[in-house]
C-alpha cells in the first residue's frame, strides 16, 4: 500500500524553477524550465486569458514536446517576456531543431496586475532572462508571478486582498506530481479541505469577510468591466510518462482544483489557465495523476494565500487575526 508523502515541488526531476520581479512596479515572472523537454497540455477556462503558443500544445500541432512555460504578471504585455526565456534556451542549445536554426517551444500565460503597483511597467525579456537565470530560487509568496497578485475585487482594489504564489507536490510509490500557481482570481477563496473562507473580498472596514458570490447576487447588475480582477495561472507537473493529448486531459481534470478552491471561478473577467507537464518515464494511471493534480492546484492555492505578504495597500491573511481562525 502507497501512502501520499509531501514533498518540495523544487525536489522534482527535469524541471527547474526561477522567478525574477520589480517589487516597486509589483509584477515579475515565473519560469518552468524543461531543457530536456516536456509533454505538455493546457486547459482554459477562463474568459479573459492572455497567452502565446497554445496552440502547439493541440494534439493535432507536429511539436510534441515544449521547452519552458513562463507565468508572468503584467496582462498581454508580459507575453514579452517568453523572448528572454526564448534567448536564454536559445544560447544553450535547446529547442526544436528546424535544420537551419534549434527554435526554442516557450509557452506563456499572463495574469493582470496592473492595478496593484504600477499600469506601466511590466515583465519584458531581460525579466524573463533573469528568471531563468535564478532557477532554483523558487519560493511561495509575493515572488515572480505572484508579485502583484491579489483576490477579492468584485467591489474594487479597496476591498482586496494581497496573494501571491503557491507550491504543493506530493509522491505516491514512484508517482509525483506538483503544482505551482499565482492566485489573481477577481473572487473568494477557499481551503479546499473544511469549506472554510482564506481569502477574499473585504468588508469596507476590513473587519470581516463579504462573499463575491453574495454580493453578486445582490447587485444583479450587468458590469461591463471587471478587469480589475484576473487571472488565476499555474502548472502541474509529474514524472508520469504521457503524451500531450494525455496530458490535455490532466490539465483538465487539475482544473478541478480552481473549482475547489476559488468562488467564483473561470469568469469572463478572469483567464483561468492550468498547464501539465510530464517530465518523467514513470508508468502511471491518467485518471489517478488527474486525480492528484487537481488536489495539488487547490493545496497549491491555498498556500498562495497562506504565503502572501500584504503589501501596496492591501492586507494578507496573515495580517488578519480573525482570517486565521
Amino acid at each position: 500500500m502507497f501512502e501520499l508523502v509531501e514533498i518540495p515541488v523544487t525536489s522534482l526531476a527535469n524541471v527547474r524553477i526561477g522567478q525574477a520581479e520589480d517589487t516597486a512596479a509589483a509584477t515579475g515572472c515565473t519560469v518552468l524550465l524543461c531543457p530536456a523537454g516536456a509533454a505538455a497540455g493546457l486547459d482554459v477556462r477562463g474568459g479573459g486569458p492572455a497567452s502565446r503558443e497554445s496552440e502547439l500544445l493541440r494534439p493535432t500541432a507536429a511539436a510534441d514536446r515544449i521547452h519552458a512555460v513562463l507565468l508572468s504578471g503584467g496582462s498581454a504585455f508580459g507575453l514579452d517576456a517568453a523572448g528572454g526565456v526564448m534567448r536564454w534556451l536559445e544560447e544553450r542549445g535547446i529547442g526544436f531543431d528546424t535544420g537551419a536554426a534549434r527554435v526554442p517551444l516557450v509557452c506563456a500565460s499572463c495574469l493582470y496586475d496592473l492595478t496593484v503597483g504600477s499600469s506601466t511597467v511590466r515583465p519584458g525579456p531581460e525579466m524573463g532572462y533573469a528568471a531563468c537565470e535564478n532557477a532554483g530560487n523558487y519560493r511561495d509568496g509575493c515572488h515572480g508571478a505572484g508579485t502583484g497578485a491579489s483576490v477579492g475585487k468584485f467591489r474594487g482594489m479597496g476591498q482586496a486582498m494581497k496573494t501571491g504564489i503557491g507550491s504543493y507536490a506530493v509522491r505516491l510509490g514512484r508517482l509525483e506530481v506538483g503544482a505551482v500557481v499565482a492566485l489573481n482570481a477577481l473572487g473568494d477563496v477557499f481551503d479546499w479541505r473544511t469549506g472554510r473562507e482564506a481569502a477574499g473580498m473585504l468588508t469596507p472596514g476590513r473587519d470581516g469577510f463579504l462573499s463575491t458570490e453574495g454580493e453578486m447576487y445582490r447587485s444583479g447588475k450587468v458590469v461591463k468591466n471587471k478587469f480589475v480582477g484576473n487571472t488565476t495561472i499555474g502548472a502541474v507537473v509529474t514524472n508520469a510518462r504521457f503524451d500531450k493529448t494525455a496530458m490535455n486531459k490532466i490539465a483538465a481534470m487539475a482544473q478541478n482544483g480552481m473549482v475547489r478552491a476559488i468562488r467564483p471561478v473561470n469568469t469572463t473577467a478572469d483567464g483561468d489557465s492550468l498547464y501539465a507537464l510530464s517530465v518523467g518515464d514513470v508508468e502511471a494511471d491518467l485518471d489517478l495523476v488527474g486525480t492528484l493534480a487537481a488536489q495539488v492546484v487547490a493545496e497549491a492555492i491555498l498556500r498562495a494565500a497562506d504565503s502572501a505578504a500584504g503589501g501596496y495597500g492591501l492586507p494578507a491573511r496573515r495580517d488578519l487575526p480573525w482570517a486565521q481562525d
